[in-house]
This record gives C-alpha cells, structure tokens and sequence, in this order.
C-alpha cells in the first residue's frame, strides 16, 4: 500500500482555479472520485472486506465488516473469542446475533425494508446519485477538526419510520483540497438515541489496488464522545463463503 498525501492528491486536481463560490457538487463528487482512482474504478468493485480494531472503554474489539455490490453485508465482532455477527443481510433477511442470549433474530419487516435501500449504495453513495433519483446540494464551507470542508446535503430515498415515510438525509463533508469525505452527520432514527445527530469522520486514506479508502474512523455522537476505529486492512473483492449471510435459525 502507498500512503496518500495531500500534494499528491492536489496533483490529480483537474480544476485548481475554480474557487469555494463557483464550485458545484457535481465538480466536488468529481473530483473526489478521480483523486480516490477513479469512477470507473470504483463502478467496477465487487466487494470489500475490512479488518479493524474497535476501541471501547480501552479494551479493543476487533471486527470484521464485508460489503459486496449485491447487497449482502455482515459485521462480526469477536469478544473473548467468540464471533458475534451484526447486521447480516442475505439480499432479503436482515439478522443479528443478540448479545444478551447469543442467539440469532430476525430484523422486523420495516428495518429489513429500510436496510434495503442500502443495495443502492454500494460502494458509495454519490456513485450515478441523480440516476438513483437522489439530490445533492452545496450548503457552503465549514471548518471540521482544523480543515475546511464542502459541506453536501445528500438527499437519498425516504425511510420508514414507526410506519411514518421520513426524508433520508446525509452531511457530508468533503475537503476543500483533496476532495475527500472526511466527516458524514445523519440522524439515529430508532432505539434510545433517537433523534441525535451521529458523526462519522474518517482520515488517513492509503492506497488499496488503485482506490483509495480511510484507515482511520471515529463513530459517535455530534460534538460529543465517540468511538475510534482502526483499520489494520481492507481487500477488495475478497472471496466470501456465501454461508456466512445465511439466517442461522435461532
């Protein structure tokens, strides 16, 4: 792997000139995917599997996170030796393992449908978004961690929520000079944190067979306490035994 810098992505830059007033979401997402290798590149991936380490009240927890182009996804995380899986979709079934009887549960109908949606994405959301029917708009800059970013609004299919259709909205923040997502702010729509903004930021972007992705990442809440990430390794389409996203009965 080859470390990213910052010169090096400028370099790739097609329109230095054009200023923070003029630039438009389109020439962002543009330029985010021709510094990060490519779109062509990026439409071409079938899969990525991401070894990391979660850092939870100082222990660390490592997880394993599968993504293929066809919808199916897994996270498994391994606690004193045993692996947990969270958020397995087979393409239909939406099933986590519950942590307190370790045994696996099927989503209910409107998280599986909500999930879904998620097919759409792959490998990233900005990927043809006007052909998906999605909207992106420029809010202007703003400053995140010392950098100064474009802040996108990226309107997505709406969601269910406790039967009521909800806008599905994402902020994302892009570097001003590299073009690349460093930080993304959307909603918690369910469960005791809902109605919270979560932030997720990611850095130290390292080269991975011509793409470029995040070794770094923090999740949490919004100006308040948050989870670091550490990616030891990310493959890209990596073989994966299709038994693994079958719902295991409980």
């Amino acid at each position: 792997m080859k470390k990213i810098t910052i010169v090096a992505m400028i370099c790739f830059f097609i329109a230095s000139s054009v200023s923070a007033q003029d630039i438009t979401v389109d020439e962002i997402v543009n330029n985010y995917f021709e510094n990060t290798g490519g779109l062509e590149n990026w439409k071409a991936l079938e899969g990525i599997k991401i070894t990391a380490k979660l850092n939870q009240g100082g222990m660390e927890i490592p997880i394993e996170i599968v993504t293929l182009s066809d919808g199916r996804t897994y996270t498994k995380f391994n606690l004193q030796g045993t692996d947990i899986y969270q958020g397995v979709f087979d393409g239909e079934t939406l099933w986590s393992i519950n942590f307190q009887s370790m045994k696996a549960e099927k989503s209910d109908a409107e998280a599986t449908n909500n999930f879904k949606l998620n097919q759409n994405d792959f490998p990233d959301p900005f990927v043809d978004y006007k052909d998906k029917g999605y909207t992106a708009e420029l809010l202007g800059t703003e400053t995140i961690d010392g950098a100064e970013t474009y802040k996108v609004k990226l309107v997505q299919e709406p969601i269910m929520v406790n039967g009521e259709e909800k806008e599905n909205i994402t902020y994302f923040y892009f570097d001003t000079e590299a073009f690349v997502p460093i930080a993304q702010d959307s909603e918690v729509n369910q469960g005791p944190q809902a109605g919270v903004i979560q932030r997720v930021t990611q850095s130290d972007f390292d080269e991975v067979e011509g793409l470029y992705f995040p070794f770094s990442m923090t999740q949490g809440i919004k100006d308040g306490p948050s989870q670091p990430i550490s990616i030891e390794k990310i493959e890209v389409n990596p073989d994966i035994d299709d038994s693994v996203f079958t719902y295991p009965g409980e």
